[in-house]
């Protein structure tokens, strides 16, 4: 007979692969409420229930994922995860998939503390074992409500949750502390200068008034550019080519459901050339509904001699290996590794953040 599976890294491995499809929402919360309910189980427990069918009399059990527990404990791979395995994406061309190959961290993720979907603990996990040296945690700041922002006294607890975790993960890996902070109307960071002042990373991105007219959000994006606590300037251009993905699983879930939004309108000449004058870097954000920059402003970046970031904007564990489709993008333009930052150690990372002029 042959040795039996791990049931529920079998099922939190389908969910990570169905969010990196972006596939439904349901579909990803039915793999992972399954595991969180069958955690709690003792291996005798879960086995008798496999065997005698009552697997499904618990809170978060379905069908298909009692059956998937079924093939595990009897050493089979679940026939779920087998197609879901057979059926991934393309491969990357050469370029794209070097670049891929030289990132050593993300710079922009969401956890359940906003309105990512997953615990950092997860979050950071899935990181690891996608080959991660640093993961930098960004959750949203105080204005944007509908995402559940931190205020300051909320990401005070956060950094000292991190330095918890931190030090219950495997050597060689660290969650650097961060933040997702609005650029205001007034192009404004939206969080006190102390604590912008203690994190290793901080992006900022427009989130409102994304319809100003063009003078004023250049105004804006300039000050934002311009203050020292700012390191990425993120998705700038905040267009959406298609509806929110599936996948975001946390009570910021609602605020994800944007339809698809046109670029803002800005002089990006001119950002850019202060980006590069303050060395800010702009990200390439890997999000499929985003896309952002255009493929012709990443190219206008390069030229004006910007720094990049290539980052997942993740708010799940699967969607961390969604780099892929921004190094695609900076492939195409001929990003070279050297101008993207999260090629770089951690070390590496928090020198340029505190270094900065």
């Amino acid at each position: 007979m042959a040795e039996a599976r791990d049931p529920i890294a079998d099922l939190r491995r389908i969910a990570f692969l169905l969010e990196r499809a972006n596939e439904a929402t349901y579909r990803v919360r039915a793999f992972r409420s399954a595991a969180k309910a069958l955690a709690g189980l003792s291996a005798a427990e879960l086995a008798e229930r496999a065997g005698n069918g009552t697997l499904t009399e618990l809170a978060g059990v379905g069908d298909v994922t009692a059956r998937c527990v079924a093939e595990s404990l009897a050493g089979e791979e679940p026939v779920y995860l087998r197609r879901l395995v057979a059926t991934e994406g393309s491969d990357l061309d050469a370029e794209a998939t070097a670049l891929r190959a030289a990132l050593r961290g993300d710079c922009h993720t969401h956890s359940d503390w906003s309105d990512g979907g997953s615990p950092i603990e997860e979050m950071a996990l899935a990181a690891v074992e996608l080959g991660h040296e640093y993961l930098v945690l960004t959750d949203h700041s105080p204005r944007l409500t509908v995402a559940r922002g931190l205020t300051a006294e909320r990401l005070r607890r956060q950094l000292d949750h991190v330095a918890q975790v931190n030090a219950a993960l495997p050597e060689g890996f660290r969650i650097l502390t961060g933040i997702e902070v609005d650029i205001l109307a007034d192009g404004s960071l939206d969080q006190d200068d102390d604590l912008l002042g203690r994190l290793d990373v901080v992006v900022g991105s427009v989130h409102s008034g994304l319809k100003d007219e063009r003078s004023k959000m250049t105004r804006r994006m300039l000050k934002a550019v311009a203050n020292p606590h700012l390191d990425i300037l993120g998705h700038v251009t905040g267009r959406m080519v298609s509806s929110r993905p599936a996948g975001v699983t946390g009570p910021g879930d609602r605020g994800h459901r944007a339809r698809t939004r046109a670029e803002s309108d800005f002089d990006a000449d001119v950002v850019f050339a202060a980006c590069a004058e303050h060395d800010t870097a702009v990200e390439i954000n890997s999000r499929p509904e985003r896309q952002d920059p255009p493929k012709r402003l990443i190219r206008r970046a390069l030229e004006a001699g910007c720094r990049f970031a290539i980052n997942t904007d993740a708010h799940a564990p699967g969607q961390l290996d969604w780099q892929r489709f921004g190094c695609e993008r900076a492939a195409l333009c001929g990003v070279p590794a050297d101008r993207v930052i999260n090629t770089w150690s951690a070390e590496q990372l928090v020198a340029w953040t505190h270094h900065r002029p």
